[in-house]
């Protein structure tokens, strides 16, 4: 049977006027506040048990039915998000990276997230093209910076061209060790803190985490590195998923566990592997409601917090 499923997607929960990087793209509090008051009135909150339930089919979801999901490990959903949960009866899902609690490393993409947020966009551009330009030749080779400029800086829905092109060569686009290296420069250059301090103050620890399993939020995983997977080898893919599950053991059902893929990458071999490991479903960033009973479950949809009031009603378009 065909049931609809609204996914909330999050990451920053945080007080942002107080905070020290105010920039940085996330839900301000208040905000945050008043989102679940609507959701309370609008929807009803079910839990991640009740979605795999729903997807085994031996239970029905309620009408308007809505599941709250949060990305990458960070200590404001436990200072934040999950008091205002408990207050409005709502479980939370969390995802979490194993590299983050485990090695207590800056992932990269929090690097890029904390570039952004402290350094004007007119600025960062050219400081980034220059350490591309700076890097070509010496152990690796890659595309003209104009050229790469011209295929990827495409707006999206939420950032312009020009802070698409630098979240995609910085994640995705330049050679790892590349892209590494410019990662940490411009974090020297522009952020003021070590990524050891900033990688201690952002993210979960463990003992945070039992906390929030013990209240009954859901723990998944979200990969070790948050690599892109679907841009990796078939034995990185592999690898860097057994690392991740390895490190949320003690937190999941390695028989029946979630998947959250970090920037919503796949391709076959991924589901195809996670599938075989345990997973019974799996979470991308596909920008729809979910069909339980008609979508792969290994491949459901999601929206963004900024979907839904007060931020906007997209979400009665999508």
């Amino acid at each position: 049977m065909d049931q609809k499923l609204y996914i909330a997607m999050y990451h920053y929960t945080r007080d942002l006027k107080h905070s020290r990087y105010p920039e940085i793209k996330g839900l301000d509090v208040p905000l945050f506040r008043q989102q679940l008051a609507y959701m309370k009135e609008h929807f009803r909150f079910v839990t991640m048990e009740q979605v795999i339930c729903a997807a085994e089919g031996t239970a029905e979801l309620p009408e308007n039915a809505l599941l709250l999901t949060f990305d990458d490990d960070y200590a404001d959903n436990y200072t934040f998000a999950m008091p205002l949960l408990e207050e409005f009866g709502a479980q939370g899902a969390f995802f979490i990276p194993g590299k983050t609690f485990t090695t207590h490393q800056l992932l990269d993409v929090n690097k890029i997230h904390y570039i952004l947020a402290s350094a004007d966009i007119t600025r960062l551009l050219p400081d980034v093209k220059r350490k591309m330009d700076a890097y070509r030749g010496r152990e690796y080779d890659y595309a003209p910076t104009e050229e790469l400029f011209a295929q990827y800086a495409v707006p999206s829905r939420y950032d312009s061209k020009e802070t698409v092109f630098v979240k995609q060569m910085l994640q995705t686009v330049l050679p790892e060790k590349v892209r590494g290296q410019i990662s940490s420069d411009l974090f020297e250059q522009y952020v003021g803190v070590t990524e050891e301090q900033l990688a201690y103050e952002l993210y979960l620890t463990e003992d945070q985490l039992r906390a929030m399993k013990r209240h009954g939020m859901y723990i998944g995983c979200h990969g070790y590195d948050h690599y892109w997977l679907g841009n990796l080898s078939p034995e990185q893919m592999r690898q860097d998923i057994a690392m991740g599950l390895d490190a949320i053991g003690a937190f999941i059902d390695r028989g029946r566990w979630v998947m959250n893929y970090p920037y919503g990458s796949y391709n076959a071999e991924v589901v195809d592997y996670i599938r075989s490991q345990g997973a019974c479903l799996g979470l991308t960033t596909e920008v729809r409601a979910a069909r339980i009973g008609t979508d792969e479950p290994l491949l459901l949809p999601r929206l963004d917090c900024n979907d839904f009031p007060p931020k906007s009603e997209n979400y009665l378009n999508l």
